[in-house]
């Protein structure tokens, strides 16, 4: 062969070389193709009576000429298999021409009201798909639940004294509040002392549990206010004059907290505060979680407010582990403020004497759990929310 004809053929040979070699350097990316599968994450209420499915939803960037599959199971979080839902795992087929799918996990029915818990749905080998994201976080929302049981132990007190009966009790064995007892106080105004809470009637605030009432503050964006709680009274519904008052009680003692059982006088809103008078039987500043103060307060003759206090502290632990009885022993010329049985506040009339006696009225009840304020202060990184007050039961006894 001449060389002119060989020429013309190595250069077509050459350059499908050179092509070919070009080629092999720059791949094309793998699954370029493919649709990419993205799952979404759920979010849930548990159900105290009956379980609920919770489905994740699967999508297609693009829907495929050929059937996808993926398979996928369920992975134990905060949440446990087999107690808080049902784990699962398989392959999941989606259809040529479709672009989504779903799975359903069943999680299981229970009350407890508790911290939210979370489970996973993950994904792993794709077909004819790549995966953009495998794995979806299922959170089951446990904080709005019915049932939250607490330790019993603690002081109690009688149903019955000598020389007295029991005029009014509410014992919080009810599967709610009863309306015939308590008003719910509604707002976030700072109640007259920088408060920070606004106080709801929602069960997530004031609920009844296990035969105790429970006033529980949040941290949570209510209104304009940072923490939500709640404040109950009996006033137009249940008014008392003298006797022995027993409340049982377990306290929250985080800083920033400011659980309080307390009375006003009946005619505040005809003669205003501090006029009508104010038996605070117990207030618990959260930063002094082994103290309670037992306070009256009344208006001075020169108009300012006057004050008879004393405190109260336990020799070991702290108002949060157990429950005491706080109580008031209360006639015509003298009040105490008692905690187990123990007196630490004793006023005679003439001790409260400056101004005029506004403890020969009747009274109604105040529970409340209030986050800041001018005494106590704001919370701060210590404190831990939700916080509770569990209330066992009020009781009045008057005189035979």
């Amino acid at each position: 062969m001449k060389l002119p004809y060989l020429l013309p053929w190595l250069g077509a040979g050459l350059l499908a070389i050179f092509s070919c070699s070009k080629s092999s350097t720059h791949p094309l990316p793998s699954g370029q193709d493919q649709p990419s599968i993205t799952i979404s994450d759920v979010t849930l209420a548990r159900q105290p009576r009956q379980n609920i499915s919770f489905r994740f939803y699967l999508g297609l960037s693009t829907s495929s000429t050929q059937e996808v599959t993926v398979n996928y199971h369920t992975e134990a979080g905060t949440a446990i298999a087999g107690k808080d839902f049902i784990s699962d795992s398989g392959v999941l087929h989606i259809a040529p021409g479709s672009t989504q799918a779903y799975v359903d996990i069943t999680v299981i029915a229970d009350s407890l009201r508790r911290p939210n818990q979370t489970f996973y749905l993950v994904l792993s080998d794709p077909n004819h798909a790549t995966l953009a994201k495998n794995k979806a976080t299922g959170t089951i929302l446990n904080q709005d639940l019915p049932y939250l049981p607490t330790s019993d132990s603690g002081y109690t007190s009688p149903l019955s004294y000598p020389g007295y009966r029991l005029v009014w009790h509410d014992e919080f064995d009810e599967q709610q509040l009863a309306d015939s007892n308590w008003n719910y106080e509604i707002g976030g105004n700072g109640w007259g002392n920088q408060e920070l809470e606004y106080y709801t009637s929602r069960p997530q605030n004031v609920f009844l549990s296990d035969g105790k009432l429970i006033i529980e503050a949040r941290q949570e964006s209510y209104g304009n206010n940072a923490y939500t709680s709640a404040r109950i009274t009996t006033q137009g519904k249940h008014e008392f004059q003298y006797g022995r008052i027993d409340i049982r009680a377990k306290l929250p003692v985080a800083q920033g907290l400011w659980p309080a059982l307390w009375m006003l006088g009946s005619n505040i809103k005809q003669v205003g505060w501090p006029q009508c008078g104010e038996i605070d039987i117990m207030e618990l500043i959260g930063k002094n979680p082994r103290e309670v103060v037992g306070s009256l307060h009344w208006k001075k003759a020169d108009g300012n407010v006057a004050t008879f206090n004393n405190k109260y502290d336990l020799s070991q632990g702290d108002f949060s582990q157990a429950f005491h009885v706080f109580s008031l022993l209360w006639s015509a010329d003298s009040l105490q403020i008692l905690v187990d049985d123990i007196p630490y506040v004793k006023a005679a009339r003439q001790d409260l004497s400056d101004g005029i006696y506004p403890f020969d009225q009747p009274f109604f009840f105040i529970f409340n759990v209030a986050v800041g304020g001018n005494w106590p202060g704001p919370p701060d990184q210590t404190t831990i929310f939700p916080q509770r007050m569990f209330v066992d039961y009020v009781r009045v006894f008057q005189q035979n």
